[in-house]
């Protein structure tokens, strides 16, 4: 039998996870194992796990460093499923999912890791541009296949790969495409990753939203930043740069100066993540020591 490992990176948020967790009890399987890794400087999170450690193996890791990436890679050394996971706290497992997953893989022994898209509370896609189409991820259609919550790995590939890229994703300058990051470091040695755009999971859809916009140039320099890091065509990182200025122009035509502001910050949080000479470092990193004992 697969067996999941759940690795949340979570700071700030209760209702949230505790929404998350109920979804995980819910796909009714007894292979899951959540480990929570608290980026909070209080206790907040103790009564509320509580419940749920009685309802299936459940760690909880604390960590100073409030760094997604780093936690994500504390939980990565602790977990011990055959398959990993990084969800947002903030996100929900519809019904069947980890079923989904789990016959994915064991359909295709060479499967290395399997993605899908966000899917927006009240139905359809969510954030990000997502591909129609099914098949295999490549460097030219990572950035429409790939976000960090509805990513799948066999454990032993995780470990090999280094993990996330811990001077990447929220928390870092470099604020955000450590999926597309990960998933490409594997593509490039050999690695067969598989995009499924019927595999779903649902999370809030921020586009536009206050947050967004606070983050728009972050996020636009973590994409920059991968898009150099992966030595893309010009074909395809060009409409990135392109977009932003469409989005400027157009919302400002309808008098939407906020709007207009996210697209702003946007173009220029991907042309100074683009132009970072050491983004074409680091598609290599050093293997994560597991706790089991993981096969070559």
């Amino acid at each position: 039998m697969t067996g999941f490992s759940l690795i949340v990176a979570t700071r700030g948020r209760t209702t949230e996870l505790a929404a998350f967790l109920d979804g995980v009890v819910a796909q009714k399987r007894d292979d899951i194992e959540v480990i929570v890794v608290d980026q909070n400087e209080d206790g907040r999170l103790v009564p509320l796990l509580a419940p749920y450690a009685a309802l299936m193996p459940l760690t909880h890791m604390r960590s100073g460093i409030a760094r997604a990436n780093h936690a994500r890679n504390l939980g990565l050394r602790q977990a011990t499923g055959d398959l990993v996971s990084f969800p947002d706290d903030d996100c929900l497992y519809p019904p069947g999912l980890l079923d989904r997953v789990a016959a994915a893989f064991a359909a295709d022994p060479g499967l290395g890791i399997l993605t899908g898209p966000a899917e927006a509370p009240e139905g359809g896609l969510g954030s990000g541009r997502w591909r129609q189409d099914a098949g295999p991820i490549t460097a030219e259609n990572a950035w429409t296949s790939v976000i960090e919550f509805n990513l799948w790995l066999r454990r032993p590939l995780a470990l090999r790969l280094g993990g996330y890229d811990e001077t990447m994703g929220p928390g870092t300058p470099i604020g955000s495409a450590e999926g597309n990051d990960l998933v490409l470091r594997a593509v490039t040695v050999g690695h067969r990753a598989i995009y499924d755009p019927a595999l779903r999971v649902i999370h809030p859809d921020k586009r536009l939203s206050e947050v967004a916009v606070a983050r728009a140039f972050l996020y636009g320099r973590g994409l920059g930043f991968a898009l150099r890091r992966h030595s893309v065509p010009a074909r395809v990182w060009l409409p990135f740069a392109i977009r932003p200025l469409g989005g400027v122009a157009l919302s400002l035509v309808r008098l939407r100066p906020r709007d207009a502001g996210y697209y702003a910050m946007t173009f220029l949080g991907r042309l100074r993540g683009y132009v970072q000479r050491e983004a074409t470092a680091g598609r290599i990193r050093p293997a994560i020591t597991g706790r089991a004992s993981d096969p070559s």
